[in-house]
């Protein structure tokens, strides 16, 4: 993974824990406390050109207050940000069943395709299945990422999200077979 990319993808996750971050707080995040003094002025600027890399792709907006320049993510930001979660190799999410289904439906119109396909690979990345086409179910307790999501992206009658252990015996058979269980 290129430096540039690195520091992209770890500006998108610091941005994530809080509404708008300054500037130098973001660089200084990035930076981290263990940077050689030497290669400080390079990762400076690999930071600078991810910035601006991110503005120009849509995922960052900047913000010019009198006292400082701060940036925030963008919606299609916040979706990046869901799906480096999901990629994350130190999510802590459970992968034995507790006991619950996981359902989420979807009902985005057409004139909002590019968000449902969005929506659609990270519900694939979370290891849902889709069930019909905007059903989909998951073992997995990945429901308050989609809680964020469905937040985030203002979706308050678009994505129905529901946990239940009660499913009936014909309909477990099928679901634990599309789940290799």
């Amino acid at each position: 993974m290129s430096r540039k990319h690195d520091y992209s993808n770890k500006i998108i996750k610091i941005l994530g824990q809080k509404p708008a971050i300054s500037l130098p707080e973001i660089r200084d995040s990035a930076l981290g406390a263990q940077i050689a003094p030497k290669a400080l002025s390079h990762d400076v600027y690999a930071i600078t050109r991810s910035l601006k890399g991110l503005r120009e792709a849509g995922l960052i907006e900047h913000i010019s207050s009198p006292q400082n320049e701060y940036a925030r993510l963008t919606k299609e930001g916040k979706k990046k940000m869901h799906s480096l979660e999901l990629e994350s190799d130190t999510s802590l999410v459970n992968t034995s069943w507790d006991g619950f289904w996981r359902i989420i439906l979807l009902d985005l119109p057409e004139n909002r395709k590019s968000e449902r396909e969005s929506l659609r690979y990270l519900l694939k990345k979370a290891s849902f299945v889709c069930l019909k086409n905007s059903a989909w179910i998951s073992l997995y307790p990945f429901e308050h990422l989609f809680m964020n999501i469905k937040k985030d992206l203002g979706l308050t009658t678009e994505m129905m999200i529901i946990v239940t252990q009660f499913i009936d015996e014909e309909t477990k058979k099928v679901l634990f077979e599309a789940f290799g269980k």
